[in-house]
């Protein structure tokens, strides 16, 4: 379903307002109140219970909950949670859903944690179907009553119901659905290709009306954040879909979905440089959030690429001009190092430092480097920052104007820079080409978007980039990752320090003939541990 498209809802449309974002904010905030009852519902025990819910306790509040559910009594099921505000709503909401005859099945209880299966009907328009699904609760106890409650949060319902603002609709559906195929003609589903599921919903919700298309009835969760598309629980009467051809490629898809399975916290994406056609986009995701388009943080040393362009065409150095590679390097009073086994070397070329990934050789030009320096370059020559229509929503990167230390930081892709894998493997398709082709995921010329356009980089800047990047990947730090995947090869590795976690995120982006990939896996270590390999698999695919 679509926001705003409210004429093409059937009879009447319920929606359940979900609590969502901040879970354990509100279960803090009830805490100190009074446990998220309502505080009116009776005086209390009076001897307040301490320490964990026992097993008996355990099984009589979700026994007593789920009753009250399965009953519709929404106020007497809230007041046995910790978050009764919230609660009662969605309880209260669940019957208007059309969700009838609903049986709940409790699970073997594993410690407070309550597992169980929901059984019901969902009946609308005249058409009725099953619906059948697993979730689970956590029996806490009340800071200040005592008592056994469950602690509230929106999945208790389903799921799938996750943030603040999410709400369940039931009617018809606001896009037609669509046959999303690639770019040969193949067709492209979640089932086959489960990263692509928030994608596909994102480019329904955009073009189901251009695809041609009739909706259908269905049940759906609503999201409430900036360009985000209805996901789809139940379909009770199917609509006509309309055929959307995109940029995709069947099997590099299938190649990037099969590679980030191998790394938690991972995305990736695969460009065509010679067009911006983005050919694959996978993620593997806890929270299924598209990372590879969405996400904004930083890049680490990938973002050497276009910290070494800058220092080239403004003529600081060039790949064979001198790019010293100290043990450490001060900027601003702040100290930089290298990776923990780098030898120093004081009479290093750019090309030998870039390979290398020495970051006290970048950090040396920050005090040559103009505050806007690096901001211009990304964004005159490589497009970074400005306004990408890729057809469904991007984070397009982010290279600040930076001052003092943050320029040092910046030229190793930290401080403030921000990317994500759809950035990086532009840029490289960039760098490969000197060309700045905007990426896209469906064709322009399907609802007449205008591209993004940048300047691009000289042919002796590209041709000292591609020299750097071919060098890093036949004998420098990704040598090994990138071996066997032909002579047209390049990349950079990159790590990027994360504050709160052990590790670094690894990152990754290289090319292969006219195909360019980019990858981050979230605390995944050094570039040649996870997000390296990961691409070297989508680049063999393609």
């Amino acid at each position: 379903m679509r926001k705003g498209a409210k004429a093409a809802v059937i009879g009447s449309v319920f929606a359940v307002m979900v609590g969502g974002a901040g879970y354990g904010a509100f279960n803090i905030v009830n805490a100190l109140n009074g446990d998220g009852g309502t505080g009116s519902r009776g005086s209390g025990p009076a001897a307040v219970k301490s320490g964990p819910p026992s097993g008996s306790e355990v099984k009589d509040t979700s026994a007593a909950f789920f009753a009250a559910w399965t009953k519709g009594q929404a106020a007497a099921a809230a007041d046995l949670t910790n978050n009764a505000a919230r609660a009662e709503p969605l309880l209260a909401s669940y019957r208007a859903a059309h969700i009838t005859g609903v049986k709940i099945t409790p699970g073997r209880a594993s410690g407070a944690v309550v597992p169980y299966k929901v059984a019901a009907t969902v009946s609308y328009g005249g058409k009725s179907k099953p619906v059948s699904y697993a979730s689970r609760l956590t029996v806490v106890r009340g800071v200040t009553t005592g008592r056994a409650l469950v602690d509230w949060q929106p999945s208790v319902v389903h799921p799938q119901l996750r943030k603040m603002d999410d709400t369940l609709v039931t009617g018809a559906s606001s896009a037609p659905p669509i046959e999303a195929v690639d770019r040969d003609g193949k067709v492209l589903t979640k089932e086959k290709y489960p990263s692509l599921g928030p994608i596909l919903d994102q480019l329904r919700a955009k073009y189901g009306d251009k695809a041609g298309g009739t909706p259908g009835i269905e049940l759906a969760i609503r999201h409430a954040g900036p360009g985000s598309a209805d996901t789809p629980l139940l379909t009770l009467a199917e609509g006509r879909p309309g055929k959307l051809r995109t940029t995709l490629d069947a099997g590099v898809q299938a190649a990037a979905e099969k590679a980030v399975q191998k790394y938690p916290q991972s995305s990736t994406v695969a460009v065509k440089a010679g067009t911006g056609e983005v050919l694959a986009v996978a993620n593997n995701r806890t929270d299924g959030w598209n990372a590879a388009f969405l996400g904004e943080v930083a890049p680490g040393s990938t973002m050497k690429i276009v910290s070494a362009a800058t220092l080239i065409d403004k003529g600081l150095t060039t790949a064979n001009g001198p790019a010293p590679c100290p043990d450490s390097a001060v900027s601003d009073s702040q100290t930089f190092h290298n990776l923990t086994g780098m030898k120093a070397n004081e009479r290093a070329t750019l090309s030998e430092s870039f390979a290398r990934s020495c970051n006290t050789a970048f950090v040396k030009f920050a005090d040559d480097v103009k505050d806007d320096w690096l901001n211009a370059e990304a964004r005159d020559r490589f497009g970074i920052g400005l306004d990408w229509k890729t057809g469904i929503p991007s984070f397009d990167g982010s290279v600040p104007v930076s001052t003092g230390p943050d320029t040092a930081a910046g030229l190793i892709g930290q401080g403030q820079v921000q990317m994500n894998p759809l950035n990086m493997a532009s840029v490289t398709a960039t760098a490969m080409t000197g060309t700045f082709r905007q990426p896209v995921i469906v064709p322009l010329s399907l609802d007449g978007r205008e591209p993004a356009r940048a300047r691009g980089l000289s042919s002796s800047t590209v041709q000292q980039l591609r020299a750097m990047m071919n060098r890093t990947a036949t004998s420098g730090t990704a040598a090994n990752v990138m071996a066997g995947l032909g002579p047209r090869i390049g990349a950079k590795t990159g790590s990027a320090e994360v504050d709160g976690q052990n590790r670094s995120d690894s990152w990754f982006t290289g090319y292969r003939g006219d195909v360019a990939a980019a990858a981050m896996t979230q605390d995944g270590g050094h570039g040649i541990d996870a997000s390296g390999p990961l691409v070297a698999e989508v680049l063999r695919a393609s």
